[in-house]
């Protein structure tokens, strides 16, 4: 059980990093939204957070 515990937790530092990477700290805010109304079973606030993270996703590219 630790081990999976480990693996989860590297996996989500690694999420975390790359969409701070790739779309700054919007992205992070939207993780964030997103993750938070998972855990607090809100649709308001995991929808929020979704919608930052494909809008972020589909804007055009410069």
């Amino acid at each position: 059980m630790p081990v999976l515990a480990l693996i989860s937790a590297v996996l989500v530092v690694t999420l975390e990093q790359y969409v701070e990477w790739k779309y700054g700290i919007a992205g992070i805010i939207g993780l964030l939204l997103l993750t938070v109304g998972i855990k607090a079973r809100s649709p308001g606030v995991s929808s929020a957070g979704a919608v930052l993270l494909a809008l972020l996703m589909t804007r055009p590219a410069l």
